[in-house]
């Protein structure tokens, strides 16, 4: 099963879009990011991000969504390594 977690841009680094990548913040991980495939993407949106490329924007609500059901699961322990 694939997993995308959402996570909020702290900052950008690059100014070719295929190049941009970014530090995320996932509800306290941080982790170097991808963002190539959104280029539109500015610091402060949230991205959902699978196997460290961001792969769409999300909004805050969504994100929030997302991280109770990870909670609920008891997955969040897990997200340190499968972020990278």
């Amino acid at each position: 099963m694939c997993l995308a977690v959402p996570g909020r841009i702290e900052m950008i680094e690059g100014d070719d879009p295929l190049l941009m990548r970014g530090k995320v913040n996932f509800g306290g991980i941080r982790k170097e990011v991808r963002l190539s495939y959104v280029p539109e993407a500015k610091v402060g949106d949230y991205v959902m991000v699978h196997v460290g490329v961001a792969i769409s924007l999300v909004d805050e609500e969504e994100a929030a969504c997302v991280f109770d059901y990870l909670k609920q699961m008891d997955e969040l322990t897990e997200l340190g390594d499968t972020l990278q």
